[in-house]
């Protein structure tokens, strides 16, 4: 049974580890001790918990499920492209496209967008394990 700990959990939803611990004293996430008094969450348990913390972005209405709100931390034009840099929460999405678009979007650092993902392509790793999966 893999199991995290309060900091790793924490990571894992992009929030601190006091909200973690806010969010087990209040009995949203359930928590158990190890042998040393700390705090652990059981991996079904926290992907159970992700999952309903997961929200429709504007209410959207779209076929693609990988949606990432953030805040645009960098653009980059030319004359016909534009080059978009998403920070949302501790993930990094980068977009090339138009410069059209981009300037008909608003697209300005400090600006919050939501990065839309529909990939053929899905590569899924697992830290420190040499296997990789594929998906189409």
């Amino acid at each position: 049974m893999t199991t995290f700990r309060i900091s790793e959990a924490a990571a894992l939803l992009g929030v601190s580890s006091d909200t973690v611990r806010r969010w087990v004293d209040a009995g949203r996430l359930r928590a158990e001790r190890d042998e040393h008094g700390h705090r652990q969450v059981n991996g079904a348990d926290l992907a159970m918990f992700a999952r309903g913390q997961v929200e429709a972005v504007d209410g959207a209405r779209s076929s693609a499920r990988n949606r990432f709100r953030g805040i645009v931390t960098e653009v980059i034009r030319d004359a016909v492209m534009a080059q978009v840099e998403i920070a949302a929460g501790p993930f990094r999405v980068v977009s090339l496209m138009s410069r059209q678009a981009a300037d008909e979007l608003g697209l300005e650092v400090g600006v919050v967008a939501v990065a839309v993902i529909k990939s053929t392509n899905v590569v899924v790793e697992i830290p420190g394990h040499e296997r990789v999966a594929s998906s189409l």
